[in-house]
């Protein structure tokens, strides 16, 4: 007898979608993701779209209509409530571009839970294009099979970031000076954290006073070598997600 096919099919395209989803509401697209759909997938009547809503969780819909710039999907069954996110926060100091889009990616596909862009006096960049790091953060969630986006705040200096810090959270400060090794003090810690990372010519030494004389800050070491910003970011981050995210609790 053949094989029963696999539903959802491991094919089907994925997207998030800013209205809750659920059963009886059809879900209308155009713009770039019904051209993606349509022109790039080229989805037709009854093929399965996998919906995230960043609310209920992960929907499977079938196409029920497929025009040319739009099309109408209907969903037909919940497949998963939207995760559990790791209450870790990542705060990179902006980098050049091509590095930060590295950093957003990745931080998005290792399930931060909320990612601060933060400018610091050496930062080469002062500015970030909300819709583009957008797209980038959704893409890769997409791409990773997440039903969470991470939130993601605008560019703050680095004083009203410790000025705002929460008093419950603690502040893994990365220090090239060195420090307590990172996954002692993830373990040791646990969450809610965040983890603050400099900018590719690091923190000055009247930045590292300042951040070091929070009562919040848990200065740590990545290693023997100096990483890169964008390196730093997303080993730090991997490393936390091992020792007390949800990584641990995939492996029990």
């Amino acid at each position: 007898m053949p094989a029963t096919p696999a539903w959802p099919p491991r094919s089907a395209p994925r997207l998030f979608v800013p209205d809750p989803v659920s059963l009886g509401t059809p879900v209308q697209l155009d713009g770039p993701q019904a051209h993606y759909l349509l022109r790039v997938m080229r989805l037709a009547a009854d093929d399965v779209v996998i919906l995230c809503d960043n609310q209920t969780g992960e929907w499977a819909a079938r196409v029920t209509q497929a025009g040319k710039r739009d099309l109408l999907l209907s969903p037909v069954e919940r497949l998963r409530p939207r995760e559990d996110v790791p209450d870790f926060w990542l705060c990179p100091a902006l980098l050049k571009k091509d590095r930060f889009d590295l950093v957003l990616e990745k931080a998005s596909e290792l399930g931060v839970r909320r990612i601060v862009p933060m400018i610091t006096r050496r930062c080469v960049a002062d500015k970030l294009n909300p819709e583009r790091a957008q797209t980038i953060v959704t893409e890769a969630a997409e791409q990773c099979a997440r039903t969470a986006l991470p939130e993601l705040s605008e560019p703050v200096k680095l004083d009203a970031l410790l000025r705002q810090w929460p008093a419950d959270r603690t502040l893994f400060f990365a220090d090239e000076l060195g420090g307590e090794g990172a996954a002692a003090a993830f373990i040791r810690h646990g969450a809610p954290a965040g983890l603050l990372v400099g900018p590719e010519g690091g923190f000055d030494d009247d930045e590292r006073e300042r951040i070091r004389a929070h009562p919040n800050a848990r200065p740590i070491t990545l290693g023997p070598r100096i990483l890169r910003g964008e390196t730093a970011a997303i080993a730090g981050t991997a490393l936390w997600m091992g020792c007390t995210g949800d990584w641990v609790d995939s492996q029990a």
